[in-house]
């Protein structure tokens, strides 16, 4: 595990998943069709838990100006500045469940804020993906 700092708060635009885990191709789907220029875009995944005790997931992509969650319409979310206990996943497609499984590895540091961290899945290319919680 690793910490990484975010030097700064990122705005981005979000579709929330129907359902979890099995809407979030079709969140993801969503959010592709709502952006333009998904090239020059991070993406990433959101997730933390409901006041039902369900899991909310969204998906996200950078928000590359501040109009543009109005014109297009998508939630905005912050990505909060900060340390962040990661763990990064290779070719995770290949291994879907490891996104969960290093999730539980990463909620047994007793540093992460609890009360108001999230999940937060950070897709680096086609193949890998960062797994962050931040930490108090």
């Amino acid at each position: 595990m690793e910490i990484i700092n975010r030097s700064k708060n990122q705005n981005v635009l979000c579709v929330k998943a129907d359902k979890f885990p099995e809407g979030i191709k079709d969140a993801f789907d969503k959010l592709y069709s709502g952006i333009t220029n998904p090239d020059k875009r991070t993406f990433y995944g959101i997730s933390y838990m409901g006041e039902n005790g369900e899991i909310i997931y969204k998906a996200a992509a950078d928000e590359l100006s501040e109009k543009e969650s109005e014109e297009t319409g998508l939630e905005r979310f912050t990505i909060e500045k900060g340390d962040y206990i990661s763990k990064r996943i290779e070719d995770f497609m290949n291994n879907i469940p490891k996104i969960g499984e290093t999730f539980n590895e990463l909620f047994k540091d007793e540093r992460i804020d609890k009360d108001k961290g999230y999940c937060l899945e950070e897709y680096v290319n086609d193949k890998d993906v960062i797994c962050m919680i931040k930490l108090k």
